[in-house]
């Protein structure tokens, strides 16, 4: 996770999506921002708190974990 020093950078220069399945009416959805070597996930409700990190391979691993 990154720390809170460390957010006002990743927001400034990560650029942030939501699922195309996601609605603006405040569910529960997470926020992916790509970097070339990690993926940064954080919570579409609260996107001033933690960032999770992950490695590409990670990332790559959790996904392929969910489609099956």
């Amino acid at each position: 996770m990154t720390t809170a020093a460390a957010q006002h950078t990743a927001d400034d220069v990560l650029a942030w999506f939501k699922s195309s399945y996601s609605s603006d009416e405040g569910g529960d959805c997470v926020e992916v921002a790509s970097c070339p070597h990690a993926i940064h996930i954080r919570d579409s409700k609260n996107p001033g708190g933690p960032i999770l990190t992950l490695s590409a391979a990670a990332w790559s691993a959790f996904l392929a974990d969910v489609a099956n």
